[in-house]
C-alpha cells in the first residue's frame, strides 16, 4: 500500500483539487480514500486498478460532502437569513484555470476534470459518475464552451470561441 500511496497520491490530489478547487479538501478526500482502502479486508489486492478505485472513492466522498453542505446550508438559511457576499468575477488579467473551473457548473467541472486531468476515457467517466455516456459527452462539450468563455485570453489570435470549444 505504501508504494501505491507514493505512486499516485500527488496525482489524485491534483485531480481532486481541480474538481473541488480547494487544496485542503482535496488532500483530505484523498487521505480518506486511502483510509477506506486500508479498512477493506484485503486492502486493494482484489482490485484490478487501485488508482481508479481510489479516484472513484474520492469523487464519491466529494459529492457526498457537497450534498451534506447543501442540506446544512438549507437548514441554516431557513432559520435565519444570511447576507451573501458577492465578489465580482475575475477580470481577464486574473482568470486562470482554477478560477475558470470554479466558475463553471459542477457537472461540467466533474467531467472535464475526470476526462482531461485524470485522463479517463468518456466511458470510464460515465461509470465513475454513474451517468450515461451521452450525458458525459454533452457535459464535456458545454463545459469546454464555458471554459472557452472564461479563458478567452488564452486563445490564439484569430480563433473563434466555437473553435476553442471544439478543441
Amino acid at each position: 500500500m505504501g508504494e501505491l500511496y507514493h505512486a499516485c497520491y500527488r496525482r489524485l490530489v491534483a485531480q481532486v483539487y481541480a474538481f473541488t478547487t480547494d487544496l485542503t479538501e482535496a488532500q483530505d478526500v484523498v487521505q480518506e480514500a486511502f483510509a477506506r482502502a486500508l479498512a477493506r479486508p484485503h486492502a486493494l489486492a482484489d482490485v484490478d486498478n487501485p488508482e481508479a478505485w481510489l479516484r472513484t472513492v474520492a469523487v464519491n466522498v466529494v459529492r457526498r460532502r457537497w450534498r451534506r453542505r447543501k442540506l446544512l446550508d438549507t437548514i441554516l438559511l431557513r432559520d435565519r437569513p444570511v447576507a451573501r457576499m458577492v465578489e465580482p468575477a475575475p477580470g481577464p488579467e486574473r482568470a486562470d484555470l482554477r478560477d475558470a473551473l470554479a466558475g463553471i457548473p459542477t457537472p461540467y467541472r466533474e467531467v472535464i476534470v475526470l476526462h482531461y486531468f485524470a485522463d479517463l476515457p468518456v466511458e470510464e467517466v460515465a461509470a465513475v459518475l454513474e451517468v450515461p455516456v451521452g450525458t458525459v459527452k454533452s457535459r464535456l462539450s458545454r463545459g469546454r464552451a464555458a471554459l472557452a468563455e472564461r479563458l478567452g485570453d488564452y486563445r490564439d489570435l484569430g480563433t473563434t470561441s466555437t473553435e476553442v470549444a471544439r478543441a
